[in-house]
């Protein structure tokens, strides 16, 4: 049998997806019900405890796939990055709504009313949320899924902002979170994510699945290669965005932040560069 990154693929000796059927050993196999993301943010944990450290987030909108749903957790797949892990099912809902808009600034309110002044439902809408509209009305988008979010906030699903950095720095002074990829908080990695989604560029959700996927190698160790602006450099454990020759933007624990420094002065930190990739000129 294959060794399958269980991250990225729904296998635990108990239980696989159909799907793997002869790919992996399990005691049983399940089709899996895909639901949607309902809330704002969803913690996705390595194990069914509310302690447990998040491994990435789930956002309003994506598509999560069900294989057990035992004791009010989920276990299962996100459709956006394939990462694998356990939510809370009443974050999740069986209606699938097909998305017509995203979010286009950093968090946005859901509204009961198309009125400002209405107490909002959630915590806030993150960038690249997924919605779909149904109407306009008052400045404010009716959700197929309820509630109103101011309409300039959103654009439509397929919009393409190539430049991934600007979309990082306009992110700065966010707060480091373990697992984040939301307003509440970037970890290094949740960042490049979100940031080249806007972009229209899928990525997967960590750094070393990063490195080996993500637009094309220039440079191993960051020698023989002259920066530009979007590059992504890899260090152990870690990665940011070049925003000029000698800058970069990351989400990093050394700050608690999203914020811009030296490369030269990331890379003492860091010890070393691991590789720098760069995105083809078609996707920037």
């Amino acid at each position: 049998m294959n060794r399958l990154d269980p991250r990225r693929h729904p296998i635990r000796p108990d239980l696989a997806a159909e799907h793997l059927r002869g790919a992996v050993e399990a005691a049983r196999f399940s089709i899996g019900t895909p639901l949607q993301v309902a809330v704002s943010r969803a913690p996705l944990r390595g194990r069914p405890e509310p302690e447990d450290p998040q491994t990435t987030e789930l956002l309003f909108g994506e598509t999560f796939t069900v294989y057990e749903d035992t004791d009010g957790w989920a276990w299962g797949q996100n459709a956006t990055d394939g990462y694998v892990g356990f939510v809370r099912r009443e974050s999740l809902d069986s209606v699938l709504v097909a998305p017509t808009h995203r979010v286009a600034v950093e968090r946005t309110f859901l509204f009961p009313r198309p009125d400002l002044k209405s107490v909002p439902l959630d915590l806030g809408l993150s960038l690249t949320s997924r919605v779909g509209v149904v109407e306009t009305t008052n400045g404010f988008a009716r959700l197929a899924t309820g509630g109103f979010v101011f309409a300039k906030h959103l654009e439509p699903a397929d919009t393409v902002r190539p430049d991934h950095a600007a979309t990082a720095l306009g992110l700065v002074g966010l707060p480091y979170l373990w697992g984040g990829r939301s307003s509440l908080g970037f970890d290094c990695s949740g960042l490049v994510q979100i940031a080249l989604a806007a972009a229209g560029i899928a990525a997967p959700r960590d750094s070393d699945m990063q490195t080996a996927e993500v637009g094309m190698l220039v440079s191993e160790d960051g020698t023989g290669v002259s920066f530009e602006r979007g590059d992504l450099v890899f260090f152990p454990g870690h990665v940011a965005i070049m925003i000029d020759a000698q800058s970069v933007v990351h989400a990093t624990a050394f700050t608690l932040s999203v914020t811009v420094e030296p490369l030269a002065a990331v890379t003492a930190r860091a010890g070393r560069i691991t590789a720098v990739r760069r995105l083809p000129p078609r996707d920037r």
